[in-house]
């Protein structure tokens, strides 16, 4: 079938989805969730030929593996979805104007919503749930080392789809060819928006091409200041979270901050990333303190790229600075907007911090880890938008609505 023809399917799709009452949506999404467990086997052994592709040292490695507990994880995730409350026809804005026209602002469905994503099997999931609560359909994209998961995925949601006598088509998953990705970026008239979801050289080839509208999301360079005045416990604690929870996700640390009068508790600060076997670039100050008391096979000097890189992996890069001012303005020329951190006690510098860092999710004696929208309370989330344009941070319902003006009347007339 030609992709143009799957664009179209999907448009149609997306209309008769505008009938499908909220309640049923519901009853889908659980459906959906049930199903995921009771069939987990299925997509256990689909993922399982991904994984037999990629080397487990690679970092995607994690991202790209689904477990029992990582199924049951997403299934409650999307049984979460079908519990809150409907973000459609929702009454914006109201108004009656002085010659009897009644105005209404509603929130309404895109209509499609095009994800590209890479490694990812659980976006699939994530993008169908919230797309179908919302009434969006969605033609999905992703790369080539979750093609086994993500088609078995999206048989078992069309599987359910038909049970309910949905027309399947409100998802659809194209090839996972660059040439599939060009078609959708170029789909004018059947795309109504497309989501990258991956790191920045996917993000920047979207931009770069799309003649679609785009939201930007993913990339995350996250740095964390440890202030003159923090608790060294709590930033241990708040490092080691940051930075090894999963280094693979968007929101892992890639640069600690600290201010040069700290340096005496680096050791104790970075002792449980030795544990992790995590990778530090630091600058001069911090190697020198660091020399001796954290692993030698583990400690590297700092390099061109070490600042401003989403690594991704076990590692990160230490930048010490004099003043708060020094740390703000690292963290304006590398960082990609997504997370931001400061670790301090000192009330005046963590209200500066939240002024001037221009960034989606700004934290304040919390790690990074945290920015995630069923962390923030909602439901799953399509992505963690890095701009400014509309929807910026966790994006989940509310952030995948548009909305449109209902004016009636009585025979009015324009003079």
């Amino acid at each position: 079938m030609e992709l143009s023809d799957i664009f179209k399917k999907v448009k149609k799709a997306s209309r008769g989805l505008a009938l499908v009452s909220d309640e049923k949506r519901n009853e889908v999404l659980i459906a959906v969730a049930d199903a995921i467990i009771n069939q987990k086997e299925r997509i256990l052994k689909a993922n399982a030929e991904d994984l037999a592709k990629m080397d487990q040292n690679n970092p995607l490695y994690d991202r790209l593996q689904l477990t029992d507990d990582r199924l049951e994880g997403i299934a409650g995730d999307m049984r979460n979805v079908s519990t809150l409350p409907s973000p459609l026809g929702r009454v914006l804005k109201e108004n009656t104007l002085p010659n009897g026209l009644h105005l209404k602002r509603i929130s309404v469905p895109f209509g499609v919503i095009g994800m590209i994503y890479e490694a990812r099997p659980n976006v699939t999931f994530d993008v169908f749930s919230l797309c179908f609560k919302s009434g969006n359909a969605c033609v999905l994209k992703g790369g080539k080392d979750a093609d086994c998961s993500n088609r078995e995925e999206v048989a078992l949601i069309h599987e359910v789809l038909e049970s309910f006598g949905i027309d399947k088509s409100v998802v659809e998953l194209l090839p996972a060819t660059h040439e599939a990705t060009g078609e959708m970026l170029n789909a004018v008239g059947y795309i109504d928006l497309c989501i990258p979801r991956g790191g920045r050289k996917l993000i920047d080839f979207v931009r770069d091409n799309a003649r679609v509208p785009v939201i930007e999301t993913g990339a995350g360079v996250v740095n964390t200041y440890f202030d003159a005045f923090a608790d060294l416990r709590m930033g241990q604690r708040i490092v080691a979270n940051a930075k090894t929870r999963r280094v693979s996700v968007c929101n892992a640390l890639d640069c600690l901050i600290v201010h040069e009068s700290r340096l005496s508790d680096l050791g104790e600060l970075c002792a449980p990333l030795a544990d992790k076997n995590v990778i530090i670039y630091a600058d001069e100050p911090a190697y020198q303190t660091l020399s001796g008391c954290y692993p030698n096979h583990l400690l590297d000097h700092t390099h061109d790229q070490s600042f401003g890189t989403e690594f991704m992996d076990y590692k990160m890069a230490i930048r010490t600075v004099a003043t708060l001012d020094e740390a703000l303005e690292h963290i304006a020329q590398y960082s990609s907007g997504h997370s931001e951190c400061i670790i301090t006690d000192d009330n005046e510098n963590a209200n500066r911090f939240k002024a001037e860092v221009d960034a989606a999710c700004v934290y304040v004696n919390a790690p990074t880890s945290f920015t995630d929208g069923a962390q923030f309370g909602l439901g799953a989330e399509i992505g963690i938008s890095t701009q400014k344009l509309g929807a910026r941070g966790p994006m989940a319902l509310e952030e995948i609505t548009t909305y449109k003006w209902i004016i009636e009347g009585d025979g009015q007339v324009r003079g």
